[in-house]
């Protein structure tokens, strides 16, 4: 008898991953592609900057329209923040990207919404911009600090939002292991290639887990119960006597 046929995990999986699986489920059999079409148009939109930036005439106005700098001034990076989201780095393959976009927008798009997709990616994505500014003037010698040279990395792609809309979508389905295997896989990522990117990823899960505990506490009623749980059984009907 293997570990899995023990009812124990099983209903641990149903109840953590039960409730998003169902989520997901019916509304890609209902509604298919449909389900998710700010997914559908991110991806384009990445694809496109992608193609864009890799032609002669394209890498600056790209770069003009989405890369974020810590050397940029800050009404600059705000203003160039929410198409960065959507600018694949130029130093990681760009099916990365897609790859995180169509799987946990899609995900998220269907559980939460579109506008609070991206609305989270936009705190996290802010998150770790404005860390990235506190790092440097940290310096490098404090623990929560950058390098110099950290300046002038173009910081976009959507790594940031991905992170932090994993961890706001676990919160609301009270999917708690799941949320802590990708908080403790973030932690593992800067013990390993302390960088900017890794940092920014902590920023955002700081961020994010800062406006759940917001919403748990003073947001509204219906924030407060976790998403895709099945009601209980209601009383059975009275009968009727003829």
């Amino acid at each position: 008898m293997t570990a899995w046929s023990n009812p124990s995990p099983r209903r641990f999986a149903r109840r953590e991953w039960g409730p998003l699986f169902r989520t997901i489920r019916d509304a890609l059999v209902h509604e298919k592609w449909r389900a998710v079409p700010m997914t559908i148009g991110a991806v384009a939109l990445t694809s496109l900057f992608q193609v864009v930036q890799n032609t002669h005439w394209g890498f600056q106005p790209v770069q003009d329209l989405g890369s974020v700098k810590a050397a940029d001034p800050l009404w600059l990076a705000l203003l160039r923040t929410p198409l960065s989201l959507f600018v694949p780095a130029l130093d990681l393959p760009v099916w990365g990207a897609l790859a995180q976009i169509l799987l946990v927008f899609g995900i998220s798009e269907i559980c939460i919404g579109w506008w609070r997709t991206l609305l989270i990616g936009y705190v996290a994505t802010l998150a770790g911009t404005t860390y990235a500014r506190i790092g440097l003037s940290l310096g490098r010698d404090h623990p929560f600090g950058l390098p110099v040279s950290d300046r002038v990395v173009n910081d976009t792609g959507p790594s940031a939002a991905v992170v932090g809309l994993a961890i706001y979508v676990c919160w609301r389905y009270r999917a708690y292991l799941t949320g802590g295997l990708v908080i403790a896989v973030m932690i593992g990522e800067v013990l390993v290639k302390d960088n900017l990117a890794g940092k920014e990823h902590l920023a955002a899960i700081a961020a994010v887990m800062a406006v759940c505990v917001i919403r748990a506490k003073w947001g509204p009623e219906r924030s407060r119960i976790p998403l895709g749980r099945r009601p209980p059984p209601g009383p059975p009907p009275p009968s009727r006597s003829d």
